[in-house]
């Protein structure tokens, strides 16, 4: 039975990466703007929507999890009725609703118009920009692109969220002289693969037309880039990052492993040559950039050698900013046909030892630091201090700064000069400077 009662308090539980955030944010907004009373992860609602990670087998069996206690409160009564939606119910739309099927209806990565339906809500795609942010209101989402065309053998993304799917220049600076207008002034571009952007709609990687486009819009400030694909990556963009004051220098990059063979069966298309060729490029022409990289290990056929060979490139890389993950065995996956021959307690080891390593770059690097003073933006007040953070961080994963609330009165959402005065593995501290 549909809903059709603007009365009824929605409650979104977003699992998952920024792009289930952005998704989210955009059926707050469609189902706002059509009267409907909204709340993100909050403990109330006469209506739940589990918005699911589907992509490793940790982040599965919290959104299953996530479901179960859902429909649990539904079974005593303190909610009316659970929908899931997202990547969980997209790969498994035929199990899910025969395991469980208390649930009141599935919906798949790209339903949410029948989503809307469910509630008696058209589509409006005049709502470009005005989704309900979940973030901070001075920084924002902002997703270029959907799917992926690379085939790493590790991963189930383009199964779950289908081929790549570009979204227009023209679009994308519409919304975000939307959400600049809202206040915000720092855009996080996110993707499944940024640089492989405008080659579906344009025949060319246009990363770079985008980018100079973006930086015209007046009220942004930073524009940060999330999930650059080594393979292919448009060396424009370099030169642009190093011209365009606006644009953060910043890079995240998952390289995921540097051995070549195992980079070869992980299908990456690229070799440890050319992995450390764009780094070197990268640092030549960007010399202060901070680089963000993830890592997998306990990939099948990952020997001591092979390990040790990653940990040895991750000292002498001296990466900005790293994580790192264990070997996920996804079915229906390249590497599922392979023997998952590491056992779990060597890749919880390897994890440790990789993690330990960065801590001790990172708080090496913190430590040069101090003495220097950054522009920062503050994010949020969290006990006794207010929580910030440079251009080299993007918010959730990276080092903050910290300020002492009771020394310092700081507004949150602006920029500030900060004098930084002690640092540790993450957390950098420092004094309003002027």
């Amino acid at each position: 039975m549909k809903v059709k009662n603007q009365s009824k308090n929605i409650n979104i539980i977003t699992l998952g990466c920024s792009k289930n955030v952005y998704d989210s944010e955009n059926l707050m907004g469609q189902l706002q703007y059509n009267g409907y009373k909204v709340t993100h992860n909050a403990d109330k609602g006469d209506i739940v929507i589990i918005n699911t990670c589907g992509f490793i087998h940790d982040a599965k069996q919290e959104s299953i999890d996530t479901i179960l206690a859902a429909i649990n409160d539904k079974q005593n009564g303190r909610i009316e009725k659970v929908y899931v939606t997202g990547c969980l119910s997209e790969r498994y739309k035929k199990e899910l609703p025969e395991e469980i099927p208390e649930v009141d209806q599935y919906f798949g990565t790209h339903d949410m118009i029948n989503l809307l339906q469910e509630f008696g809500v058209d589509y409006k795609h005049e709502l470009i920009g005005e989704r309900k942010l979940t973030t901070p209101t001075h920084y924002a989402y902002l997703k270029i692109s959907e799917g992926c065309d690379r085939s790493c053998s590790f991963c189930a993304i383009p199964m779950i969220r289908g081929k790549h799917i570009s979204r227009s220049i023209e679009s994308l600076v519409l919304e975000a002289e939307k959400l600049a207008a809202k206040g915000v002034k720092e855009l996080i571009l996110i993707a499944q693969d940024l640089t492989f952007y405008g080659l579906d709609i344009y025949g060319e990687r246009r990363l770079n037309d985008l980018l100079k486009a973006l930086v015209k819009v007046d009220g942004i400030e930073w524009i940060r880039l999330h999930y650059a694909f080594p393979t292919g990556f448009p060396e424009e963009v370099i030169e642009t990052i190093a011209q365009e004051d606006k644009i953060c220098n910043y890079m995240d990059i998952p390289l995921q492993h540097i051995n070549n063979d195992i980079l070869k069966s992980m299908r990456r298309g690229h070799t440890r040559q050319k992995t450390e060729d764009l780094i070197r490029k990268l640092r030549q022409q960007v010399p202060d950039v901070a680089i963000r990289t993830t890592l997998i290990v306990g990939y099948p056929g990952e020997t001591e050698e092979k390990f040790e060979e990653l940990k040895q490139w991750v000292a002498d890389t001296q990466f900005d900013r790293l994580g790192v993950f264990t070997y996920s065995h996804e079915e229906n996956t390249h590497a599922g046909k392979l023997i998952d021959d590491v056992p779990e307690a060597v890749k919880q080891q390897r994890v440790e030892e990789i993690m330990n390593l960065q801590s001790q770059i990172s708080f090496d690097k913190n430590r040069q630091k101090i003495g220097k003073i950054y522009k920062c933006i503050f994010d949020r007040k969290e006990g006794n201090y207010y929580v910030g953070r440079t251009e080299y961080d993007s918010p959730e994963v990276d080092n903050e700064v910290l300020v002492d609330a009771t020394q310092y009165p700081i507004e949150i959402g602006k920029f500030i000069n900060i004098k930084i005065t002690d640092a540790q593995e993450f957390d950098l501290y420092g004094i309003p400077f002027k």
